[in-house]
């Protein structure tokens, strides 16, 4: 038994807050019921309750505080309803962004830089595997002259990326998407180099493969609509890919057609061993289709809406 310490009411089953640590009934457990002295912080933004639920909500101490404080700085609202909420806690979308923002930048380079700059900055090649920015940079960026090459990217990306995402995590996507794409761009001038062809590598296929090879692991029947109509379990597509890419390296072509077929084979293969590892390691439930359109953001089959990814259509 334990006393209230407002009422003095003994309690079998007493209330401990843990933001006073104080012991209470049921009709005082509430902080603003005895006065809990962590209610003097409550309009204070570095000392707000902290549920323990959302990881974005500040205590005020430590890291987060610190990210706070920059934000602050900056003029930067991330919250609900703020202009960036839509990328909080998001990295699906914030990757998105990032790849059309260095597009922008990619053609800014190109007008006033000349092919040099824009080479050296974000292009990884056989030539220059020592420019190690380039091994990050080439990620995000694409080739300029091919604009269907990072619509392509983005499609895959915008839908497949938040399944994913849901699956493991935003921090662990951002580390596999990061992480494939950065061994998919290796690999390619790898390869390229010992079939003693030079190579140059740009964009988020890799990446982009690489959750697709996740999702071909935790649900290979995961009916995709390609092309909007025909419908094609997963596997076969991831199939159809990793085929052809062998083919053409084989054939001493890594990139051939002007496509980095390495690139994509190591994307996919990462994506593949990482889904294995999820898939022994967690338990998931995953859905048997899933359906291009249908719905705005926030709504049926939209992308969510502030706040993250939203459940979608599958």
């Amino acid at each position: 038994m334990a006393t209230c310490d407002v009422c003095g009411k003994n309690e079998s089953l007493p209330y401990n807050c843990r933001h006073c640590g104080g012991t209470y009934c049921s009709e005082h457990r509430l902080p603003e019921n005895h006065d809990c002295r962590g209610l003097h912080n409550w309009n204070d933004p570095k000392g707000v309750f902290d549920s323990g639920f959302d990881e974005s909500v500040n205590t005020g101490t430590g890291e987060s505080a610190r990210a706070s404080s920059l934000r602050e700085k900056l003029g930067i609202d991330t919250g609900p309803g703020g202009p960036l909420a839509y990328f909080r806690g998001n990295m699906t979308y914030t990757f998105l962004a990032v790849i059309w923002i260095t597009y922008l930048a990619q053609i800014l380079v190109l007008a006033f830089g000349g092919q040099g700059a824009h080479n050296s900055l974000f292009t990884l090649s056989t030539a220059n595997p020592e420019y190690v920015w380039t091994w990050v940079t080439s990620v995000f960026a694409h080739s300029p002259g091919n604009f269907l090459h990072i619509v392509f990217n983005s499609i895959v990306i915008f839908f497949f990326g938040p399944l994913v995402e849901r699956y493991v995590g935003s921090k662990k996507f951002a580390l596999l998407f990061i992480i494939s794409g950065v061994l998919a761009g290796l690999g390619q001038i790898g390869i390229s180099a010992y079939q003693g062809v030079p190579s140059n590598v740009l964009g988020a296929s890799g990446a982009a493969l690489a959750i697709m090879g996740v999702l071909t692991i935790l649900n290979p029947n995961l009916k995709v609509y390609l092309y909007f109509i025909l419908p094609v379990p997963i596997w076969i597509l991831a199939a159809g890919t990793a085929l052809l890419s062998v083919a053409f390296i084989g054939g001493g072509a890594a990139g051939g057609g002007g496509i980095a077929h390495a690139a994509h084979l190591v994307g996919l293969v990462a994506g593949l061993a990482y889904g294995e590892y999820v898939k022994r390691t967690q338990n998931i439930r995953t859905p048997n289709q899933f359906q291009l359109g249908g719905g705005g953001p926030g709504g049926p089959g939209g992308p969510g809406g502030p706040g993250g990814p939203g459940r979608g259509r599958f």
